[in-house]
């Protein structure tokens, strides 16, 4: 048998059809389409849903390497014992999106967990690649460590968490941590991270299901690696699915949709870290997409992956 959408998915994808259809076409390459696009479809998934009335915000700002101010926002829940903290970093494939976007993404977990995060809003690639962006999550989280007192948490209880693109970044740090020797993370939460630039050849299995699609990959990759992409001299710091040894690494949580272009890279990915002894929870979501609980939160399989990845951010 074919792979085919949940039927509950299939239903919530429904109402979106009409605006997906409308998205400009963009070329290999074409990054400021891509960002018109996405800015599109945000702004649709999170229209008329409503901000946790129990979180709030405040933002901060750091300097990066190169003297620039990166904004940081802290989400907490009211009357929360912090404890441990959650640095998230957010998708985008490398070239969209700020943290403002992620507001109500972020807040939900917040007030589902009563665990407060940390959002980094780092520097996107054409304009800043590789490795301007990791620098700057790594500054994020060695600030995080710095004001541990300040917020109230424990520096050995940080956990690192991503989607797609921030989901890479968020391995990749797990990884610059360890190299650097300096402060460490307790735990990796990757929602169908990105990983991997060589995935660029089409599986025609996915081709009916995927809304990002190889062009869109090849492009966001390109845009952070320039004319590096896909050779041997790309980075794990760049891209987490070239390393060879994951040994010394935190315990890692992977959920990821089955229809997804990044789902062989993914479970390739936990095979690489059980392989080294690495702690790692991983699923594979039937019948759903890439951001797929983004689309439809509310249905079975999205609030079963919320519980899951609820219950990770409880145990660091």
């Amino acid at each position: 048998m074919s792979f085919s959408l949940d039927p509950d998915f299939s239903s919530a994808l429904g109402k979106f059809g009409d605006l997906l259809d409308t998205l400009a076409e963009a070329p290999i390459g074409d990054v400021d389409t891509r960002r018109k696009n996405g800015a599109v479809v945000t702004q649709a998934l999170f229209q008329g849903r409503s901000f946790p009335s129990d979180v709030s915000f405040r933002d901060f700002t750091l300097k990066s390497s190169d003297q620039e101010e990166i904004q940081l926002r802290w989400y907490q829940k009211e009357n929360s014992k912090p404890g441990s903290a959650i640095l998230y970093i957010h998708g985008g494939g490398l070239i969209c999106h700020d943290i403002s976007r992620y507001d109500l993404v972020i807040a939900k977990y917040v007030a589902a967990s009563g665990v407060p995060f940390l959002s980094v809003n780092y520097r996107k690639a054409p304009e800043f690649p590789y490795p301007i962006p990791i620098d700057d999550c790594y500054r994020a989280f060695i600030w995080l460590v710095q004001h541990s007192q300040e917020l109230s948490i424990d520096p050995s209880r940080i956990g690192i968490m991503g989607d797609s693109a921030g989901g890479g970044l968020a391995a990749a740090l797990t990884i610059v941590a360890r190299d650097k020797k300096g402060p460490s993370l307790a735990r990796q939460i990757l929602l169908y991270p990105m990983l991997d630039d060589r995935t660029v050849t089409p599986d025609p299995e996915l081709l009916p299901f995927i809304i990002w699609t190889y062009e869109d990959n090849l492009t966001g990759w390109t845009a952070y690696l320039g004319n590096q992409v896909g050779s041997p001299a790309v980075s794990p710091h760049a891209a987490p699915a070239r390393l060879q040894n994951a040994k010394g690494l935190p315990p890692a949580f992977i959920d990821v949709g089955e229809l997804d272009i990044f789902r062989d890279e993914d479970m390739q990915y936990a095979q690489l870290l059980t392989d080294a002894g690495v702690s790692t929870e991983l699923h594979v979501r039937p019948g759903v997409i890439h951001s797929w609980e983004l689309f439809a939160p509310d249905i079975p399989v999205s609030q079963r992956a919320l519980a899951d990845r609820v219950r990770v951010i409880q145990e660091i």
